[in-house]
């Protein structure tokens, strides 16, 4: 995924959220440029293939395996950044599991972890960028956007950020600092849940929409949600309506003619048809069904930042900014139709003569396939189109008996399915019982 972005270069910072937390501490990378020399020229598949694993490695924490992965694709550069979190348990009892790990081409000058209560520690990374310092929060807010109870939770996490931020712009009231995370809040959390009062992230926080109100005094925070028009915005979906709970929130210093400044309308959600979106825009959730696939029920969200030469007077100029505080109230529906997909569907056979469906271009395509099928000793479908073999695969559990039996039968499969590839497998996916005919 991260090698979609610049190219294949993939982005100079990245802020995970649920990196598992490393439960055997004596494992801890210090060095991870030495760590990863000293496994290069041999992929994670092939550390992985001695049994049992080898004591340097069988410990490894995730962002080894990660930052390794990121190697392996042709990512490299990186510093880990991680919250100081040891294993234990939250106030309510529940195990620390997971944590804040922020990835950075740019030197690290500075750290620190804030306590969230009964949430992951928020982590605060100060990056020296061309010379300018630039600091990112890395945030995962109490769980339950539609939930009074765990709102007074959500405050809390709020408040402890604001704390640190009013002091960053005590210093500095053109500080330029971005918020990130799953804050388990939506961006319109106020007027989608008016019940609920004070809400963590408009008030306590103090995320809004006016892009020009920035400019003044008493409102420090530009939501980056409002560059997208109000029907896009989206990053996951909850009982079919779009929420967005993951966030890039950015200073007022972000807008000046100093330092950092953001692009102009480069807030976009990476969705990928074929690979982490299905046909429907929906993200492709991991499943961990008979051939586990998919990627996070939450869509990433990404920006351009840029550093200017020298500083200057004044604001960025703003193409379209946002000067109305009127925000949306009503969730998006995310139902699904296959009326369109059914009807448009591809037949293989009558593509243009020569046409690859495998040089890219059909990817997240819904073909509708009769193919001879067969089922390994695993239980695993394939189906033969244009002689070349493909995976059959769905994340609906109840379905999957029904295309291995419909396989078993004599006679070609008859289905429609949507086009992609998996861990180098190409595959074609059903998305619910009406795609098998």
């Amino acid at each position: 995924m991260l090698a979609t972005i610049e190219k294949g270069r993939g982005p100079d910072i990245v802020l995970f959220n649920e990196i598992e937390l490393d439960q055997s501490p004596a494992s801890t990378v210090t060095d991870y440029d030495q760590w990863l020399a000293s496994v290069a020229g041999r992929t994670i598949p092939q550390l992985l293939a001695t049994t049992p694993l080898p004591a340097e490695i069988s410990g490894l924490p995730s962002e080894a395996w990660l930052l390794k992965a990121c190697a392996d694709a042709g990512l490299t550069g990186y510093h880990v950044i991680t919250t100081n979190e040891k294993p234990g348990n939250h106030e309510d009892g529940r195990p620390v599991a997971i944590r804040n790990v922020v990835f950075s081409r740019f030197p690290v000058t500075a750290t620190r972890s804030i306590p969230a209560p009964g949430a992951r520690a928020i982590l605060e990374v100060t990056l020296n960028i061309d010379g300018h310092p630039f600091t990112v929060f890395g945030n995962h807010w109490k769980s339950g956007a539609s939930d009074p109870e765990t709102e007074t939770i959500r405050r809390e996490n709020a408040r402890a950020l604001r704390t640190r931020l009013d002091e960053l712009l005590a210093a500095d009231p053109k500080a330029d600092f971005l918020v990130t995370g799953d804050l388990n809040s939506h961006y319109n959390q106020k007027q989608r849940y008016r019940a609920m009062g004070t809400t963590a992230i408009n008030d306590v926080l103090g995320s809004q929409g006016n892009e020009l109100a920035i400019r003044g005094k008493q409102r420090d925070l530009y939501n980056l949600w409002f560059e997208l028009p109000s029907s896009q915005r989206g990053s996951d979906i909850f009982r079919d309506e779009w929420g967005t709970l993951m966030h890039l929130i950015a200073s007022r210093g972000l807008f000046d003619m100093s330092g950092i400044q953001y692009v102009d309308n480069s807030f976009a959600v990476l969705k990928i048809p074929g690979l982490n979106a299905d046909v429907f825009g929906r993200p492709n959730r991991w499943s961990r069904g008979a051939t586990p696939a998919g990627f996070s029920d939450h869509f990433p969200l990404y920006a351009r930042f840029i550093t200017l030469p020298e500083a200057k007077e004044g604001w960025m100029p703003l193409n379209r900014p946002n000067d109305s505080d009127a925000v949306p109230g009503d969730a998006i529906s995310a139902a699904r139709s296959t009326v369109d997909l059914f009807a448009h569907a591809l037949k293989p056979k009558e593509l243009p003569s020569g046409a690859d469906i495998r040089d890219g271009t059909y990817n997240g395509r819904v073909f509708y396939i009769e193919g001879t099928a067969t089922v390994n000793e695993r239980g695993f479908v394939k189906v033969s189109v244009l002689d070349q073999d493909y995976d059959v695969f769905t994340h609906n559990k109840d379905l999957r008996p029904l295309i291995r039996d419909r396989a078993k039968e004599s006679g070609p499969l008859r289905f429609y399915g949507e086009l992609g590839i998996y861990k180098g497998n190409w595959q074609f996916v059903l998305q619910g019982k009406e795609w098998l005919k």
